[in-house]
């Protein structure tokens, strides 16, 4: 009995732990992941380095994206933050 009282403030530590940083990471990984499924040509994406830019093509591991009306590059897709909102 003496061993789980000991024990007790550890568990619920690092339960505590687990639901504040933990698993929404992995909730976030999720979401970005699904994200990153779902996104097509023509669609403006904003990379981690904060340039925004156009989908041209979609392949399996990069995208072709274009930067302006004649560069078009190619870029992980990891380094794909989030979908553009145009802020009205």
């Amino acid at each position: 009995m003496d061993i789980i009282s000991q024990l007790l403030p550890f568990v619920f530590l690092i339960a505590i732990m687990y639901f504040i940083i933990i698993r929404p990471q992995q909730q976030q990984a999720k979401k970005h992941a699904a994200m990153l499924k779902s996104l097509g040509k023509g669609e403006k994406v904003v990379t981690n380095g904060g340039l925004i830019v156009v989908i041209s093509k979609v392949e399996e591991n990069f995208f072709s994206v274009k930067l302006n009306d004649t560069t078009i590059v190619k870029m992980t897709k990891d380094a794909i933050a989030r979908k553009y909102e145009d802020e009205v």
